[in-house]
């Protein structure tokens, strides 16, 4: 993972949106390096997609932070649907 990631965000999202949508970024980043619990990563997602409703907007902001942060946002989230409750996620070796 690279340091000083770019996280995409929109000017006209309130304070707390942007919080919201950088802590998202940040956990799917965490998940790439160690075990993230799956109710960590889908609560936040549940916010993201609150507030980045388009899957158009979606798709393009994942795509975006993927390349920068060297990650992969869906098959992060994906992972933690298929997951039982209580369990972790740790994506790291795991092919982007």
């Amino acid at each position: 993972m690279k340091e000083n990631v770019n996280i995409p965000i929109s000017m006209e999202w309130t304070t707390q949106e942007i919080i919201d949508v950088t802590t998202f970024f940040q956990v799917i980043e965490t998940a790439h390096d160690k075990a993230v619990p799956r109710e960590d990563i889908l609560g936040l997602y549940g916010k993201f997609k609150e507030i980045v409703p388009s899957k158009s907007e979606e798709k393009q902001m994942f795509r975006q932070f993927d390349e920068d942060a060297e990650v992969n946002c869906w098959k992060t989230v994906q992972a933690a649907r298929k997951a039982e409750a209580g369990e972790k996620i740790n994506m790291a070796g795991r092919s982007g």
